[in-house]
């Protein structure tokens, strides 16, 4: 079933059109037409945005705790760096018709922040991605606020289905991580008691352009992966050693310190435990590895079970499709 195409930015726009430039939090819903035409998208006042997702969220069943896997999502792409507005809207398309209405995943909506949408852009972009993070928290933490008051009034009421009927989740490309990772932080550290109700469920970080010491337990207690194991139920990690354009990234920042997309987990067995990673090596194309998890078949179908919760232990990397010779059987 086709979803709704919705987004949030914080791209300044100017003659109609949206830059890469820094500005205030805008909220559109996709009109129709190509995709790509900024004029297709409608702009909503904040208010309405979110009653267009509590009224998607609505309309998913409830489900029992044996079907946990089976609860739908409204969940967050955030896309990386070297991306145009452009670019993001036609990735996030893509997701949302091949991972999510391909499997009946639910809802899932668009923040294009303001990358450069070129590889020279890089560091400037890297400044681009901080600077977005006080946006982005105020609004999870504004999300983590209405699920707590449902959940009030659920348990006031003993009626389980005034609860949340979706799973919150955030799928991150790239440097998205970074924007995922410096927001989350600022959400924590606002939220009172975070610990109190999960905010987001599943963090799926592809290709992650962030440090792979990040979730390491003997870091301070105010550090941002302590924060971020904090507020999320699951954070898993899907990595590869053979993205280069991570390789190059890693020259570039924080000597010493290898990106957590190419190089996975620093020591596995000093994490939280509510942190994973996932070698995607063997099931992606071997063309635009930095992006191949979201062009390969196998690795979105390892991409839904991680959003589904699937327990770590029993995610299984999908076969190769079988082929059948011409004029033999299958």
């Amino acid at each position: 079933m086709a979803t709704a195409r919705l987004m949030l930015t914080n791209r300044v726009i100017r003659s109609g059109e949206p830059t890469d430039q820094v500005g205030d939090m805008k909220y559109f819903e996709h009109r129709a037409g190509p995709i790509n035409k900024f004029s297709n998208w409608d702009e909503l006042k904040r208010k309405d945005f979110v009653e267009r997702l509590s009224a998607i969220a609505d309309t998913f069943p409830v489900v029992t705790d044996a079907q946990n896997e089976q609860q739908k999502h409204i969940s967050l792409f955030i896309h990386g760096y070297n991306n145009s507005w452009d670019g993001s809207v036609k990735r996030y398309e893509q997701i949302r018709t091949d991972l999510f209405d391909a499997n009946d995943l639910g809802q899932l909506v668009l923040f294009s922040w303001p990358s450069n949408g070129s590889v020279a852009g890089y560091l400037p972009d890297r400044e681009d991605a901080r600077a977005c993070a006080d946006a982005l928290a105020q609004e999870l933490k504004d999300l983590h606020d209405r699920l707590l008051r449902m959940q009030e009034v659920a348990m006031k009421s003993d009626d389980p289905s005034k609860m949340c009927r979706a799973k919150l989740s955030i799928i991150a490309h790239s440097m998205g991580n970074y924007v995922a990772q410096k927001a989350l932080a600022v959400a924590a550290r606002r939220l009172n008691s975070p610990q109190l109700l999960t905010l987001i469920t599943q963090l799926a970080m592809v290709a992650a352009d962030v440090d792979n010491d990040l979730f390491q337990k003997d870091k301070p207690q105010d550090s941002d992966g302590v924060l971020m194991a904090n507020v999320c139920y699951r954070i898993g990690a899907l990595f590869t050693g053979l993205d280069q354009v991570l390789g190059a990234s890693a020259g570039l920042k924080h000597f010493g310190t290898r990106r957590l997309g190419r190089s996975g987990l620093a020591d596995r067995n000093n994490v939280w435990d509510n942190v994973f990673d996932v070698d995607v090596s063997s099931i992606i194309k071997k063309t635009d590895v930095h992006s191949a998890v979201f062009d390969s078949p196998r690795a979105l179908a390892l991409l839904e079970q991680v959003l589904r919760g699937v327990d770590r232990n029993h995610l299984s990397l999908p076969a190769e499709p079988t082929t059948t010779m011409p004029g033999k059987a299958a």
